[in-house]
């Protein structure tokens, strides 16, 4: 199920699509190009609360990744400091992958993908209750995002990216995927207790 609607913002446009999952949204800014470069206005709270998203977001974060098939996630953070996240891709590309982590969803334990890159200057909205992760299509990617709640240790929560019950299609084998030592020992969706 995709829905997209178009959203006017100070002259330009954003295309907001929902995904499969309800909650889950494409956002795509509109360009402005001419011989200089471009301009696109990536965020506009007023424009998305047009759109019916009204979040605050409190923190900007930046990651570079060297490698082709780095695995970032899946993560999520227990409340009271569950985050929103709006992600996009500045240089390269990556599959993004939101699973359902809402308990009174008939998705629960779904999940949805998303191709981002620098080129599709496409964004996605993942809402509070997912887990959210990604994986690098090419080396050098740089992904920066949006999240609604200040980062928690103590409530740093995870679900192992290869869980089989999830059943994600990475686009890349196993064993070329480059990850932390904290995401190599993530739970089993099966072992962990939804707090949403």
């Amino acid at each position: 199920m995709s829905r997209a609607v178009n959203h006017n913002s100070l002259g330009g446009m954003m295309q907001v699509e929902e995904l499969a999952i309800s909650g889950v949204k494409i956002l795509r800014p509109k360009k402005h190009g001419d011989s200089r470069g471009f301009f696109s206005e990536v965020y506009n709270r007023h424009a998305l609360g047009d759109a019916g998203i009204d979040i605050d977001f409190v923190q900007d974060n930046h990651s570079l990744s060297s490698e082709r098939g780095v695995v970032r996630g899946l993560h999520y953070q227990t409340p009271p400091f569950a985050q929103d996240k709006l992600v996009r891709v500045i240089r390269g590309s990556i599959i993004d992958v939101a699973v359902d982590l809402r308990r009174s969803s008939t998705t629960y334990g779904k999940h949805v993908t998303a191709v981002l890159s620098a080129d599709e200057w496409n964004q996605i909205l993942v809402p509070v209750g997912f887990a959210h992760g990604f994986m690098t299509l090419e080396p050098n990617t740089e992904v920066i995002y949006k999240v609604s709640n200040y980062y928690a240790p103590e409530h740093d929560k995870g679900i192992s990216w290869n869980d089989p019950d999830l059943g994600i299609s990475w686009p890349i084998e196993e064993r070329h995927a480059v990850l932390s030592d904290k995401d190599r020992r993530q739970l089993q969706f099966s072992q962990i207790v939804s707090p949403f």
